[in-house]
């Protein structure tokens, strides 16, 4: 009996249980909870076709639905010191990066790259929040400086797709310095009179909230994107009341005018190479005053 109990049933159950199926072929949205087909889910842009949520997306998918015609080179971004604070928690800091490295096939937490959005040549910077929250380190501090340094060269706008927690624990101080060093390359670009667009995907908080994300020309929204410096629960602990509905998302910003526009992901393209042809326009008008 102990032979057929030990032995032939965990056999015939593995035969019976087998899946034929991966386990990733199916999304479950976050915000109705139904189940969409993995494949029809990124061919949507990561868009639920039942309740409209606009889930994250890495900057690799992004890019291929903002470009002309899918072309863009990607720009090099210089390398930072790995672990300048020798860092630990309940694990080292180099733990962390080498786990973001290998889930996310990227090296930090930003990506940038160059081409035609609407016939316009753009420098596009997408931070992902796939690799630790899109936290704002040395590593993103530098490629957003390297974006606008490549936008300056070659006379181009620049656009930043913010989503992040904030700034990275892991560089303490270090961290917080990407706030003013950004801010100067954004100030650059005004100087320049070339346009700084920025579009807050969800979510945008902290640090990056309270620099380079609110500094833009002009400000677009995805929608039901949570835009805060910091989360509404801690908010009403602090003032100790209810937070009016909708309160931190992008429709709520926008009435309140703090943010320009809020754009549905697939109209993003389009209004995008509008809002930045109208921009070029108009700053080539101010340069030939000048002359």
């Amino acid at each position: 009996m102990s032979w057929l109990t030990n032995y032939v049933k965990p056999k015939l159950q593995k035969v019976l249980n087998a899946r034929d199926t991966p386990d990733n072929l199916w999304h479950k949205c976050k915000s109705c909870g139904q189940m969409i087909f993995q494949k029809e889910f990124i061919s949507s842009g990561r868009v639920c076709a039942h309740c409209d949520h606009h889930d994250r997306m890495p900057p690799a998918e992004r890019f291929k639905t903002l470009f002309d015609n899918n072309k863009f080179d990607l720009v090099s971004l210089p390398s930072v010191a790995q672990d300048p604070l020798k860092f630990k928690d309940t694990k080292k800091y180099t733990e962390r990066l080498k786990t973001a490295r290998s889930t996310t096939g990227d090296e930090d937490a930003i990506k940038v790259a160059v081409g035609k959005v609407g016939g316009q040549k753009t420098v596009i910077a997408i931070q992902n929040f796939f690799f630790m929250g899109g936290s704002m380190g040395m590593a993103v501090g530098e490629g957003i400086i390297t974006g606008a340094k490549e936008a300056l060269k070659l006379g181009v706008p620049f656009v930043m797709f913010t989503a992040s927690g904030g700034a990275r624990m892991q560089e303490g101080i270090l961290s917080l310095m990407q706030m003013p060093r950004t801010t100067v390359a954004v100030q650059m670009l005004r100087d320049a009179g070339l346009p700084y667009v920025v579009v807050l995907t969800d979510p945008t908080s902290g640090g990056v909230s309270a620099s380079y994300a609110m500094l833009g020309d002009v400000q677009i929204a995805e929608p039901g994107a949570m835009i805060a410096f910091s989360g509404p629960r801690v908010i009403e602990q602090t003032i100790r009341e209810k937070l009016p509905e909708g309160f931190q998302r992008s429709e709520y910003l926008l009435e309140h005018g703090m943010v320009d526009m809020v754009v549905h992901r697939h109209e993003l393209a389009p209004r995008l190479g509008t809002v930045l042809s109208m921009l070029m326009a108009g700053s080539h008008k101010r340069k030939i005053a000048a002359e």
